[in-house]
């Protein structure tokens, strides 16, 4: 799975879908996804030969138990190529969102592929 492919997974949830950041004054619930590292890469004749992408999918809701939680993650299960674990589920006082996170690993994802 690429980090194109992983933010169309996401667009099938939601169309309010941002990378890294959302637009200033979003409302209503939202998801945020962001490359923030390279995980375990394999390395053979002295080069990279494949890597991993990590970073976080974050949901924000005001909505207790809302059902896109599961959306989301019946929708990363589905999905080929991506490792993933619920990271933390926090209320936000200042916002009142719930913030959920989830962290990501995407195998194969190739470099320059973190358009948003």
């Amino acid at each position: 799975m690429t980090l194109t492919e992983l933010k169309n997974l996401l667009l099938t949830i939601t169309s309010n879908v941002f990378h890294y950041k959302p637009p200033d004054g979003q409302k209503g619930s939202y998801i945020v996804w962001a490359e923030d590292g390279e995980g375990d890469a394999i390395h053979a004749d002295g080069k990279k030969a494949e890597r991993a992408i990590t970073g976080t999918i974050d949901y924000f809701t005001k909505t207790e138990n809302d059902p896109v939680v599961q959306q989301i993650e019946t929708a990363l299960d589905s999905a080929d190529g991506l490792a993933w674990y619920l990271n933390s589920i926090q209320y936000e006082q200042d916002t009142g969102y719930i913030h959920y996170e989830w962290v990501f690993e995407v195998d194969g994802a190739e470099e320059g592929d973190e358009d948003g």
